[in-house]
């Protein structure tokens, strides 16, 4: 499994992202991998669709990715915490991190010092 972070999403689907092709890129090379994101990661790809009025357009781009949601468990509140602590990154991208550290996944993220700090706790990362 490879869990994305929002931004290699948002370049996605947006073709005046910086990163558009290396993210259209990202995805082409995941073929045969399931691709996974937490239900924040989720909900931040959805803000700026949400705030134009193509919230269902955008749900069905996700839908078309097959993208599995990272599930949650009753201990997140305290990992999240404890890595935030650890790290110091921004609760969104501990919460990336946590999804990829639960499933045992390759992280796919633009966010270098997301991916430093995930090479750092032993995870392969790809962008």
């Amino acid at each position: 499994m490879i869990v994305l972070d929002a931004n290699v999403l948002i370049a996605h689907f947006d073709p005046s992202d910086k990163h558009h092709e290396r993210a259209g890129r990202l995805l082409l090379s995941a073929t045969g991998d399931s691709l996974g994101a937490s239900a924040i990661t989720l909900a931040e790809v959805l803000v700026g669709p949400s705030r134009v009025g193509q919230l269902d357009r955008a749900r069905n781009a996700l839908l078309q990715l097959q993208i599995i949601g990272v599930p949650v468990d009753d201990k997140a509140s305290v990992r999240l915490a404890q890595i935030r602590a650890e790290t110091n990154l921004k609760l969104p991208d501990c919460c990336v991190l946590l999804a990829a550290e639960q499933a045992g996944a390759t992280l796919a993220t633009f966010d270098e010092r997301l991916a430093s700090t995930a090479r750092a706790r032993g995870l392969v990362v790809v962008g």
